[in-house]
């Protein structure tokens, strides 16, 4: 998955840093869904707002809807592995997972955007210590995830996109 970069410049870091506090995290989890798709669209998919402002590699994360069945698409920060991706369910830190963690249970096959390419995947969540390898690798990519997680009153799931050849 080599077509996701990490680079992120001075003004991007901070933003992180803003990013992983309650307040900003509170904001950005109500208002980045409604901003992201104008920006995805303008640029021919290749970028989110989230990702132009963070410097993270972010994907549109496509799954079936658990109850609706129908197609549901989010954006979201994803760790490169080989040809794979980790995709973390922190919810910003809230109460619940995401919906999106929900909807992989119910139907796990997905399709990762990246960088205007649709690419089929299966979602496998994991445990022990592929779980904990995957949280550090997450944690030193974004270490806002740390934060959510001391915020969150649930164990944060770490989910394998594994590609579908």
């Amino acid at each position: 998955m080599n077509d996701l970069r990490y680079k992120p410049n001075l003004l991007q870091r901070s933003v992180q840093r803003v990013a992983m506090l309650r307040p900003s995290a509170w904001l950005l989890s109500r208002t980045l869904h409604h901003l992201d798709p104008p920006v995805y669209r303008l640029t021919g998919g290749k970028s989110t707002l989230a990702g132009l402002l963070s410097g993270l590699p972010v994907i549109t994360l496509v799954t079936t809807g658990a109850k609706s069945g129908q197609p549901r698409a989010v954006p979201l920060i994803a760790i490169p592995h080989a040809d794979d991706l980790i995709v973390i369910a922190s919810n910003w830190g809230g109460q619940s997972h995401p919906a999106w963690y929900y909807n992989l249970k119910a139907h796990p096959a997905c399709t990762a955007e990246v960088n205007g390419r649709s690419l089929p995947h299966t979602a496998h969540e994991l445990t022990g210590e592929a779980k904990t390898a995957a949280w550090e690798t997450a944690v030193r990519l974004y270490p806002g995830y740390a934060a959510y997680q001391k915020r969150a009153p649930r164990d944060i799931p770490v989910l394998k996109l594994l590609a579908v050849s």
